[in-house]
C-alpha cells in the first residue's frame, strides 16, 4: 500500500513538473530513499489523472448551474432533402428554460449568415452574459467580435468534448427523434415550416425532463372539469405528437 506521504510526494510532483511521467517521478521517489516501484507510480498517476478530469468536469457543471439563467449556446446540425441535397440547421438555445431562441437553415452557413442569425436571437440589450459553442470553424472571428459587442462572453466548448455543451446537444437529439427521423424536408422552406411547427409542439406542448416535467413556458395543470368530462388528443405535428386535455363540462 503506498503511503500518504508518498501519494503527496507524487502529486506533488506531477503538479509542479507537468511533462513528467511516472519514470521521471519514480527516479526521483528512489533519490528520495523511497521503497516503491514504477508500476505503482504509474498506477497512481493514472488514479490522479481521472481524479483531475472529475474536477474540472464538477467546477465545468457548476458553473452551468450557478448561470444557467443568464447562459445561451448555438450550433448546427445537417439534415439531408429528398434529392440529397445537405441542409444546415443553426439554432440558439437558452440553458434557463431550455427555449429556441432562433432557428433556421441554408445550405451556405457564412460567417455573415452566422452573425446575422445571431442579430436576429439576441437584440440589445442581451439578458445573457455567456454563450457556449464547440470548435466549428464556421464560428471565427466575426462571431466572436459580435458577441463581445452585444456584451456577451464567448466560451468554446473542448475538443471533442460535447457533453460540455450538453443542453444543445439534446434538443438536437430530441428534433432527430420527434421528427426529422420520421419526416424528409423537400428543400429549405419545407425544413423551415418543419422547424416551425416543431418548436410550437416543443415550446407549448412537450413536457421536459430537465424542467421538472413542465414546459419551457410552464404549461398550466388542467383539472378534469366534471364527472362527464373525457379526455381528448389534440394532434401536432401531422399527428406525430398529441397534447392530451379535458373535454369541456356537458
Amino acid at each position: 500500500k503506498v503511503s500518504e506521504e508518498i501519494r503527496q510526494l507524487i502529486r506533488r510532483m506531477k503538479t509542479e513538473n507537468p511533462t513528467w511521467g511516472a519514470p521521471r517521478i519514480h527516479g526521483e521517489l528512489l533519490q528520495l530513499g523511497f521503497d516503491i516501484s514504477e508500476p505503482t507510480v504509474s498506477r497512481y498517476l493514472r488514479r490522479l489523472g481521472r481524479n483531475r478530469d472529475e474536477s474540472r468536469a464538477k467546477r465545468w457543471l457548476a458553473f452551468l448551474n450557478n448561470h444557467r439563467e443568464v447562459i445561451a449556446a448555438f450550433d448546427f446540425f445537417t439534415v439531408p432533402t429528398i434529392t440529397f441535397r445537405v441542409l444546415y440547421c443553426f439554432f440558439v438555445i437558452e440553458h434557463g428554460r431550455r427555449r429556441i431562441l432562433h432557428f433556421n437553415s441554408t445550405a451556405h452557413p457564412t460567417s455573415d449568415w452566422i452573425v446575422q442569425q445571431l442579430r436576429e436571437a439576441l437584440p440589445l440589450p442581451c439578458r445573457y452574459r455567456y454563450m457556449l459553442f464547440d470548435r466549428d470553424a464556421k464560428f471565427g472571428s466575426d462571431v466572436f467580435e459580435f458577441l463581445k459587442a452585444s456584451g456577451i462572453k464567448p466560451i468554446r466548448t473542448s475538443v471533442r468534448s460535447p457533453w460540455q455543451n450538453g443542453i444543445a446537444e439534446r434538443w438536437v437529439g430530441s428534433a432527430r427523434r420527434e421528427i426529422l427521423d420520421h419526416v424528409i424536408p423537400l428543400n429549405e422552406q419545407h425544413l423551415r415550416r418543419l422547424g416551425r411547427d416543431y418548436l410550437a409542439y416543443y415550446h407549448d406542448d412537450r413536457t421536459h425532463l430537465g424542467l421538472a416535467k413542465q414546459t419551457p413556458p410552464r404549461r398550466s395543470i388542467q383539472f378534469c372539469p366534471g364527472p362527464t368530462s373525457e379526455v381528448v388528443a389534440l394532434p401536432r405535428i401531422g399527428g406525430l405528437h398529441h397534447r392530451y386535455t379535458w373535454s369541456a363540462a356537458a
